[in-house]
């Protein structure tokens, strides 16, 4: 009986690590009153982009980290934790909530779905919601368009006890395809007329999937109705999620050999008594 549990224990032990590879990111270290949140961003304006993020909590200390791909090369990349923390349900918005049928969603019309910002993902200073247009904080994608981000954040008890409730909204598409935010592409934003278009719209959205880092999400997010316009994951992705399978796998074996070695050796003892 001890040697079976020991066994089923190894197995257990080697998940919430490798279920954390899976979407390219590290496992947080947890306290025990500690929580583990994972996001996939799923694309908006047919952008092409995706990506994974993990929200972990311990007290009041956020740790946010992101790995997106498919974000405009050498461009910052405007981002939020949108939503709120006093029960109004808002969720991703799709291709509906584009309201002018300009061919653009805006972050004017997609804000009616996922909300108000209310911390700004900025790679330095202030949170504020105010920093949401600090772009000049804002991480920047290399020229392959991939983009990494951590921080970890101060936040309020409200937060602590809505973060579900959250979810994270990058901006920034490349309409014209010329791998830069200009006014060519969409005109003008509606935040502030000074940007383009295309350095507001939102590229991609996710909500929270799962409650722990023991639990993985399965299937796309909801977006309010609307089907997901991408579920696939990010490459570099998939390939740290097989690479779990392996070290899963192999844990497993490790556990039945030491299983068989174990009864081999009780029936040894039984033959000589």
């Amino acid at each position: 009986m001890i040697a079976k549990r020991t066994g089923r224990l190894v197995v257990l032990a080697a998940l919430p690590a490798a279920m954390f590879l899976t979407v390219g990111l590290s496992a947080p270290a947890l306290a025990a009153d500690g929580n583990a949140y994972q996001i996939d961003l799923e694309q908006l304006n047919n952008s092409g982009s995706r990506g994974t993020a993990m929200l972990s909590i311990k007290g009041n200390q956020l740790t946010v980290q992101i790995e997106s791909e498919g974000m405009v090369p050498g461009q910052p990349s405007a981002q939020h934790l949108h939503g709120s923390t006093n029960g109004h349900d808002f969720h991703c918005p799709d291709a509906s909530d584009d309201t002018n049928a300009d061919g653009v969603l805006s972050n004017t019309e997609a804000t009616v779905d996922y909300g108000n910002i209310n911390i700004s993902l900025t790679t330095s200073g202030d949170t504020l919601a105010t920093s949401g247009l600090a772009v000049d904080r804002m991480p920047v994608a290399d020229k392959q368009g991939k983009l990494s981000y951590k921080r970890t954040l101060t936040v309020s008890k409200e937060v602590v006890d809505h973060i579900k409730d959250l979810h994270i909204v990058q901006h920034g598409i490349d309409r014209n395809k010329n791998d830069k935010y200009d006014f060519d592409g969409a005109g003008a934003s509606e935040l502030d007329p000074k940007l383009p278009q295309e350095a507001t719209a939102p590229t991609n959205c996710g909500m929270v999937m799962g409650a722990s880092v023991g639990s993985i999400p399965v299937g796309g997010i909801e977006t309010g109705g609307g089907t997901p316009q991408s579920s696939a994951m990010p490459a570099a992705l998939a390939g740290s999620a097989a690479a779990v399978s392996v070290a899963v796998v192999g844990a497993v074996v490790v556990v039945r050999r030491r299983r068989a070695l174990a009864a081999v050796r009780t029936e040894s003892l039984g033959s000589a008594a």
